[in-house]
């Protein structure tokens, strides 16, 4: 089993950055694939980025291309959500996943964090 923590969130202005950690405890992290998927109100749980094991695979979102990397450091079973350039509609609470696959639908990830809130101020 894995336990996910999830944290970094905070209040920001728009153009401004926050780092989000993911701190996990149990076997399950060594070997699987961290993605950070966010939920805005009234709407659904979407992807945001995903990274390999091994590091050398990452994916992103569309709507956060360019503006978000996403890191891990095994040893430390940590990953890492480093956001740039942050906009309102970033605005949602922030989760990180654990699985086996390297994909991006939230059903692929059977390990959840508890989710940490982003909010951008226009």
């Amino acid at each position: 089993q894995v336990h996910l923590v999830a944290s970094g969130g905070g209040l920001v202005q728009a153009g401004g950055s926050l780092r989000l950690s993911c701190s996990a405890t149990g076997r399950i992290f060594s070997g699987y694939a961290v993605g950070w998927f966010r939920q805005a109100p009234g709407k659904e749980r979407e992807f945001v980025s995903a990274i390999s094991w091994i590091r050398t695979n990452t994916t992103y979102a569309d709507a956060v291309k360019g503006r978000f990397t996403i890191s891990r450091n095994n040893a430390e079973k940590q990953a890492y959500l480093q956001m740039n350039n942050l906009k309102p509609e970033d605005t949602g609470v922030y989760y990180c996943a654990c699985s086996s696959v390297f994909g991006t639908q939230p059903g692929e990830y059977p390990y959840w964090g508890q989710g940490t809130q982003v909010t951008v101020l226009s």
